[in-house]
């Protein structure tokens, strides 16, 4: 049987390209590219979706909360070897009033919730990677994007590393920053990643996930 691998994540799990407010194809995001890097081994399941949050319920846009979603998404990709957990950009948001501490309790609050999904796990053994997503430059505040996002944003993204690390080691996760791995995001908005950073994400993954599963 093939290895599911499960990627939770938003934007940038989808692979939402900026420029033209539309999806990068599939020689581009970073779940294809990694499917394509680890082999016939391995499914790697795409889950993302714009604007999802870890669980927060968004007041202009229905259906982005994580935790509220995470149940039958994992049942419907039975049995799950990994669940990919990169979400907390539009948690940010001015509009949701969240500090990053605040945002670190949702995630921690999404990690109980897949965790205590039976039936779903392969050997009944939650297997969670919890990676912090490249954080905002704050450069997004002289786009237009600032007019949804509001303001804050960036300072919060930046502090969220320190607070998934904890939350990771605490909720027994496997944990990976992609500050450390990504070199940039676009200029359009500087909140979604370049073909360059799909590219650098995956390349870590393939190398690391074999040493997880």
């Amino acid at each position: 049987m093939l290895k599911h691998i499960v990627c939770f994540g938003d934007s940038n799990t989808h692979g939402f390209r900026s420029v033209n407010q539309r999806r990068y194809n599939e020689d581009i995001r970073w779940t294809q590219l990694l499917a394509k890097s680890l082999g016939n081994e391995y499914l790697v399941i795409e889950e993302g979706l714009n604007g999802r949050t870890t669980s927060f319920e968004d007041p202009v846009s229905e259906g982005k909360c994580g935790v509220n979603y995470i149940l039958p998404c994992l049942q419907s990709h039975a049995p799950v070897n990994l669940l990919i957990i990169m979400l907390g950009t539009n948690d940010t948001k001015e509009r949701f009033g969240s500090s990053a501490a605040c945002i670190g309790m949702g995630l921690k609050r999404l990690i109980a919730k897949a965790q205590s999904v039976e039936g779903c796990w392969f050997k009944d053994t939650p297997n969670i990677l919890v990676i912090t997503p490249k954080s905002i430059d704050k450069r997004y505040e002289t786009r237009q994007v600032l007019q949804t996002m509001g303001r804050g944003c960036a300072e919060k993204s930046q502090m969220l590393a320190g607070e998934y690390e904890k939350i990771a080691r605490l909720m027994n996760c496997h944990y990976l920053d992609a500050n450390e791995i990504v070199s940039e995001t676009d200029e359009i908005d500087y909140i979604h990643l370049t073909e360059k950073g799909h590219q650098e994400l995956a390349a870590a993954l393939s190398k690391l996930i074999p040493k997880l599963i």
